[in-house]
């Protein structure tokens, strides 16, 4: 498939060869949003936190004998049944919300939301992402390709000035071709891409990237070799 390409001043230029396995893969909005609920559980920390009898302090002695009292038997002023010991069931930190999502999913999830995005016209690649170190020149720069500067900017390998004149910018964000999260994909208005960057996301996301590759034959040993003592077997241990 084929897309335009912009200049900074909003021109068209000439069209970008795009992955069809990437860019122009199928909607799914389950996959989507399984891949969306998974990175915010991943990101979340738990604060809330309920000491225990072991976390309260004091507590160290116990409060009388065992027996011969004629009061029930306690060994710790902090027991949850005494007031100012520790919690029961309280929340503790200690508690995860990660979930667990297949790498083949997170890349198809991805491919998925780019591709609507991009259908529906909020992808745009432009010729080549201004190297301005100022963000009052990258904001010059992408006037003419942005009405609005709620953008999400992907700039080719190896520039690293972009990062540095967008950190200004409080609805605009910058992340590298090879780091792409489905948070920011769904949550900017548009999605400007260098065309340096098109083919490095369709290849560093491809699906079957990471097939384990099938090993090679053993060379063949042959009778004369192991005779002539070239190739020696290997020793057992002794029992």
């Amino acid at each position: 498939m084929k897309a335009p390409v912009y200049n900074l001043d909003g021109t068209t230029t000439s069209d970008i060869e795009l992955s069809d396995a990437f860019f122009g893969r199928k909607w799914s909005a389950d996959l989507a949003h399984q891949a969306l609920v998974a990175q915010m559980a991943n990101a979340r920390k738990p604060w809330a936190h309920a000491k225990g009898r072991g976390e309260v302090r004091g507590g160290g002695r116990k409060p009388w004998k065992q027996k011969h009292t004629g009061r029930a038997r306690h060994g710790s002023i902090r027991s949850p049944i005494w007031k100012g010991g520790g919690a029961s069931h309280g929340p503790v930190s200690e508690r995860t919300y990660a979930q667990k999502i297949n790498k083949k999913m997170l890349r198809a999830a991805f491919a998925a939301i780019v591709s609507e995005r991009l259908r529906k016209g909020e992808v745009k690649f432009i010729e080549h992402m201004p190297e301005a170190p100022k963000t009052k020149e990258l904001l010059k720069s992408l006037g003419g390709v942005l009405s609005s500067r709620h953008a999400l900017l992907i700039p080719a390998m190896g520039n690293k000035m972009v990062f540095r004149a967008s950190a200004n910018v409080p609805d605009m964000k910058t992340i590298a071709p090879t780091s792409l999260n489905v948070y920011d994909l769904l949550r900017y208005r548009a999605i400007v891409i260098d065309k340096d960057a098109a083919g490095t996301m369709a290849e560093h996301y491809a699906v079957s990237k990471n097939k384990k590759a099938v090993p090679a034959p053993a060379a063949a040993v042959s009778v004369e070799a192991v005779k002539k003592r070239k190739i020696l077997p290997k020793r057992t241990a002794k029992p």
